[in-house]
Formats: C-alpha cells, structure tokens, sequence
C-alpha cells in the first residue's frame, strides 16, 4: 500500500490523503484502508497541542520517504478525519 501511495507521489508530485486518526494507541501504525480510500492510522500521542497532528506528519514522511516540510494537515487539524497534502 505504501509503496502505490510512493509511486503516485513521484508520479503526480503531490498526493492527497483522506485519514482518520486514534490517538494515544500503543503505537503508531496504519489500521486500515476503508472502502473510499481513508487510511485509519492509530497514532502513539496525544491529541494535546498538536503533538497527534505532528506524530502523524512524522509517520507520513517516514513511510513515504518524504520530509516532513513536504507534508500539510489541509482540513481537520482539530479533529479526527484530515485531509493532508504531500508534495515531491
């Protein structure tokens, strides 16, 4: 899965990403893929002063080998669904 999500970001040079986030689990690790497209990413911090919204781009950029100044929480910094956007 991350590795189709790679090749479109190379292919496209910028990628959005539905996501649905659970913080404060054991770790942090892709749960699922819904149905539409929605990655469900448990994330090993808390939703407190954005520390959840930076383990997320955190986790992102390693997975898709990207820095994490290629990556933006566009819509839902607050909440549980985010829309992100990646660059190359």
């Amino acid at each position: 899965m991350w590795e189709k999500l790679r090749q479109q970001l190379l292919d496209k040079k910028e990628l959005y990403l539905r996501v649905k986030v659970s913080p404060r689990a054991p770790q942090t690790v892709l749960r699922q893929v819904l149905d539409d497209g929605t990655l469900k990413i448990a994330l090993a911090a808390p939703a407190q002063k954005g520390k959840a919204n930076q383990e997320l781009i955190r986790f992102l950029a390693e997975e898709l080998d990207s820095e994490p100044a290629q990556i933006k929480i566009l819509v839902g910094a607050g909440e549980a669904f985010k829309i992100v956007k990646i660059i190359s």
